[in-house]
C-alpha cells in the first residue's frame, strides 16, 4: 500500500537513492546527504512498504515564498499518480504555512504545468525583497533570482511559479 507522508530520518538513504538515479543524467541536482539529513523536514515521502518510491520537498524562500525541490519518482512508477501525489502534498503543506506562491526550476514543464505552474522570466517580487533574497547563500534563492552565478548548472531548465489559492 502506497502512503504519502513527511519524511523522517529513516527515508534519508531511500530518497538518496532516488536522487542517484536522477542526477546521473541532469534531471536532477545532487546534493550532499548531509544536506538531506539537515533538511529532512522539508521533504514529504512516497513509500511502498518500507521502500522510499518517490520525493519532494518544499524550501521556504521568503514570507510568501517557497521553492518546490527534488521531486523525483521511481521509474517503475512514472505515470501513475505518485508525483502529482507528492506535489499535492508539498502545495497542501505550502498552504498550511502560509506560503503564496511556488517557485520550482525544472525540465519537467508538462507535469508542473497540470498543477497550475507558469513560465516565467525575471523575478517577481519587489525590489526590496531582491536586495534581502541576494543575501542568502542557498542556490534555490540565486535560481529563483536568475543570477548568472547558477546558470551554467541549470542549462535547459524553465523557471515556473504557481500562485496559490487559499
Amino acid at each position: 500500500m502506497l502512503e504519502i507522508r513527511p519524511a523522517r530520518t529513516s527515508d534519508i538513504k531511500g530518497i538518496r537513492a532516488l536522487i542517484d538515479t536522477f542526477a546521473l543524467n541532469g534531471r536532477l541536482l545532487n546534493k550532499e546527504t548531509v544536506t538531506l539529513y539537515e533538511s529532512v523536514q522539508e521533504f514529504i515521502v512516497a513509500v511502498d512498504g518500507e521502500k522510499v518510491v518517490g520525493c519532494g520537498a518544499l524550501h521556504i524562500l521568503w514570507e510568501d515564498l517557497a521553492e518546490v525541490r527534488t521531486v523525483a519518482v521511481a521509474e517503475e512508477l512514472h505515470g501513475s499518480g505518485v508525483g502529482h501525489r507528492i506535489l499535492g502534498a508539498i502545495i497542501d503543506r505550502a498552504k498550511a504555512v502560509g506560503v503564496e506562491r511556488l517557485f520550482c526550476l525544472t525540465f519537467e514543464t508538462q507535469f508542473f504545468s497540470r498543477h497550475g505552474f507558469i513560465e516565467i522570466e525575471g523575478t517577481p517580487v519587489a525590489p526590496e525583497v531582491y536586495t534581502e533574497l541576494l543575501r542568502s547563500y542557498d542556490a534555490g534563492v540565486a535560481e529563483f533570482l536568475d543570477l548568472e552565478s547558477v546558470k551554467p548548472n541549470t542549462l535547459g531548465n524553465t523557471r515556473m511559479l504557481l500562485t496559490l489559492q487559499n
